[in-house]
């Protein structure tokens, strides 16, 4: 499959390419990769199907989004959060859809805090909450023609240890990405895959 893959620059991001090695994945990221793209800038997208063309997938592990508890969070975060984490992958969905061939497929990421929200979550667990539901709709108008699904992810043990954290309890990068392959290759559509299903 050929495979455009947005956010490879991130943790989630490179082992998601390193697990679809066995495809041509094209690397997408806001600085780094093969191209760049802002996904809140529908020009920027534009930009980038019309240089790679058509594709089997597109998967998304890109999203900014503000972590803090709710009487700290300002308004200019939530629309943070809002304008990149959902309507950038709205912007995404339009804009790449008509590149995607017949039957192919289109992944967000979500994330566990959207059923099982912490203190702190309430603007991430709104956004993550949001793409589920969206694919959920969206998969009812667009039947057989696209198949679109969120994964979601629980905490990867890399960033775990990045922000100094206990990584008991966090999943690999290279765990959570097997996620993504079973979204890509499979049938299924308007789904949230939870990364715990698919650790061998």
């Amino acid at each position: 499959m050929k495979i455009v893959l947005i956010g490879a620059t991130g943790i989630i991001g490179k082992a998601v390419s390193q697990e679809l090695h066995d495809h041509e994945v094209i690397n997408v990221g806001f600085i780094g990769g093969d191209y760049q793209v802002d996904i809140e800038n529908r020009a920027s997208i534009a930009a980038l199907f019309k240089e790679v063309g058509y594709v089997d997938a597109v998967i998304s592990t890109t999203g900014l989004i503000e972590f803090a508890p709710l009487n700290e969070l300002t308004i200019e975060q939530f629309q943070t959060t809002v304008n990149n984490k959902i309507l950038g992958h709205i912007n995404l969905f339009q804009i790449a859809k008509p590149y995607i061939k017949q039957g192919g497929s289109i992944t967000f990421t979500s994330g566990y805090v959207a059923q099982n929200p912490m203190p702190g979550s309430s603007a991430v667990s709104l956004v993550n909450a949001a793409l589920d539901a969206f694919v959920k709709a969206a998969a009812l108008d667009l039947g057989d023609s696209l198949h679109i699904n969120t994964v979601s992810p629980r905490f990867v043990k890399e960033t775990m240890l990045l922000m100094g954290m206990n990584s008991e309890t966090g999943i690999s990068a290279a765990d959570t990405a097997k996620a993504y392959r079973h979204s890509i290759e499979g049938q299924e559509t308007g789904q949230s895959f939870d990364v715990v299903d698919y650790i061998n």
